[in-house]
């Protein structure tokens, strides 16, 4: 156990879903698992272990933000011997492609904040998806005819519908890479992946843009993402 995970070491499985929102790892549950039981609800921050045609899985959430994500990540990694971890999450359009409800693979994950510094005292901006995982997640959707779009993704420590000039921001990006989305918690993921020696990638599904004035309800976001889920689920039983 830690200070916010409750969970015995043996409820957790080495591979582990994690969507942001804990009611969002209820949903999952609750509607494509079998046998699932809470394994942790301290803060709220629900993870459950259960199976999926018959592989054990955990699907656990994150909340919100690098330094939440950070923490989780990190617990779990090295104090319940995970060992790949796929996020799934929600995020902006950067691109004028990208369609609400398409589905982002993301390849690298850039952010203008300081968590790998905080970290470990390491000025670094960019982190990068695990290359096993992100190929067994192609494969699985080519095997389901899902279409995955492979891009990189800003993440962010603040909404960034609330960032005062977007523009300026997207100006500063990294010219060699292809940021099509934004999200707020991707880099942590990665970053400590590679810190512990660990797996991690991140699928993501659009739920607006700042190119179509596309949006979706909060109700939405939580429960209509069933693309991504099956796709991780279905990766997962091949890992």
């Amino acid at each position: 156990m830690t200070p916010h995970n409750e969970a015995k070491k043996e409820d957790i499985a080495d591979i582990v879903l994690m969507p942001g929102d804990p009611l969002r790892a209820k949903y999952i549950a609750d509607n494509f698992m079998e046998d699932a039981k809470l394994i942790n609800s301290v803060r709220n921050m629900f993870g459950y272990t259960g199976y999926y045609k018959g592989k054990r899985i955990t699907v656990f959430a994150s909340g919100m933000g690098m330094p939440s994500m950070g923490i989780y990540a990190y617990e779990l990694y090295k104090f319940y011997d995970v060992k790949n971890i796929i996020r799934l999450g929600s995020c902006g359009a950067y691109s004028p492609d990208l369609n609400i409800f398409d589905t982002i693979l993301v390849d690298n994950s850039y952010t203008e904040g300081n968590f790998a510094y905080g970290l470990e005292g390491v000025d670094c901006h960019i982190a990068k998806a695990s290359n096993e995982l992100n190929s067994i997640l192609l494969d699985t959707a080519k095997a389901n005819n899902i279409h995955l779009i492979s891009g990189d993704v800003l993440c962010s420590e603040v909404f960034d519908y609330y960032v005062k000039d977007l523009n300026a921001l997207i100006n500063r990006f990294p010219k060699d890479l292809n940021i099509i989305g934004a999200e707020m918690e991707s880099f942590a993921l990665f970053y400590t992946a590679k810190y512990l020696n660990k797996n991690a990638s991140c699928l993501l599904t659009v739920v607006d843009s700042h190119y179509k004035k596309q949006e979706i309800s909060a109700d939405e976001r939580q429960n209509s993402l069933n693309t991504m889920i099956k796709v991780a689920l279905e990766a997962s039983l091949n890992i």
